[in-house]
């Protein structure tokens, strides 16, 4: 049995690689340019983590939190770090959510990947850039965490990277919870 893929096949992966590649620029180009959110309704962010954690087959610790802004947004900051930990870190270890400080609402994904070079740990976050270690080994645009920073910037908050002691990276997302 062969291991080659079919035209037909590589052709169809290509067109869904390059229609995600427009839906992410797309997206990063809008929230450059948005200057107030679109929609602004209470979301419930653990309820909201639950639901994306759900499909990566991960669990969700913590508070009910609410926060005020883009449930379609929140949910596509979600998915993404779950998704870049699903790819770079061998899946999401733990999702906590809860209460930071009063009027802030956190968010935190860990893996148990090889982690970030100190180098790198600012620029994952800009718009196309892949760090050295993630460019070969896994497929990608370099623009999820660029919309995760930018989802979180556009609901008075931001996104930062620590390594962990024992290897692998958190990521912690700050948002306002004021009203």
């Amino acid at each position: 049995m062969s291991s080659r893929i079919s035209p037909t096949n590589e052709l169809t992966r290509s067109i869904a690689e390059l229609d995600a590649l427009i839906e992410e620029t797309l997206l990063a180009s809008r929230l450059d340019a948005l200057k107030t959110l679109e929609r602004s309704e209470d979301v419930d962010l653990l309820a909201l983590a639950a639901e994306e954690a759900a499909r990566f087959d991960r669990c969700v610790e913590g508070h009910s939190i609410t926060v005020r802004g883009d449930a379609g947004l929140l949910r596509r900051m979600i998915r993404n770090l779950l998704d870049n930990a699903r790819r770079h870190g061998g899946g999401a270890t733990r999702i906590q959510v809860g209460a930071k400080a009063e009027g802030t609402a956190q968010l935190v994904v860990e893996d148990h990947g090889q982690g970030i070079a100190e180098a790198d740990r600012e620029r994952v976050f800009e718009p196309f850039y892949r760090a050295a270690g993630a460019r070969s080994a896994v497929r990608g645009f370099g623009l999820g965490l660029a919309i995760v920073r930018q989802i979180a910037r556009a609901h008075g908050g931001d996104v930062s990277y620590a390594p962990l002691a024992s290897g692998g990276s958190r990521f912690t997302v700050t948002l306002s919870n004021k009203p």
